[in-house]
């Protein structure tokens, strides 16, 4: 069976994150066959609120090439399974407003489940970004002249 780990890396572009949770998640048929054959996709996902339930929006997963007419639909809402606690403890910070919460990491653990790392998120500023570019540019440069 092959190890998924995979980073939204565009997520840690974009946003600065204040908070992170291990959220498991509510999957159909075969949707996990799809996953652990990496076809999916973290582009432009996030989640939100409908009462008091967590989903996830916009996480593409691939139609499982060998499915049949039991194949999922690919950029379904998918519920996300947390604690109540930190359920609410989510709800009010985003209805405070400026936060959003996405998803920051998929895996399956090693019990077989598929989990996502979520996290609270403040988006950043363009100086913020291109500050982040320049001192990993500086870093790659000083890395370098210690090989050599």
């Amino acid at each position: 069976m092959k190890n998924i780990n995979l980073k939204n890396k565009k997520a840690y572009f974009k946003y600065e994150v204040i908070d992170q949770y291990i959220a498991g998640v509510v999957l159909q048929g075969t949707e996990i066959k799809s996953i652990r054959e990496n076809n999916f996709s973290f582009s432009d996902s996030y989640c939100y609120f409908i009462g008091k339930e967590l989903f996830l929006k916009n996480f593409h997963i691939a139609e499982y090439k060998e499915g049949t007419y039991n194949n999922h639909v690919p950029t379904r809402d998918r519920k996300l399974l947390l604690n109540k606690r930190e359920l609410r403890s989510l709800k009010d910070d985003v209805k405070d407003g400026g936060l959003t919460i996405v998803p920051l990491r998929i895996y399956i653990n090693e019990k077989g489940f598929c989990k996502f790392d979520i996290g609270l998120v403040k988006g950043k500023k363009q100086f913020d970004k291109r500050n982040e570019i320049k001192n990993k540019d500086l870093k790659r440069e000083e890395d370098r002249k210690m090989k050599l």
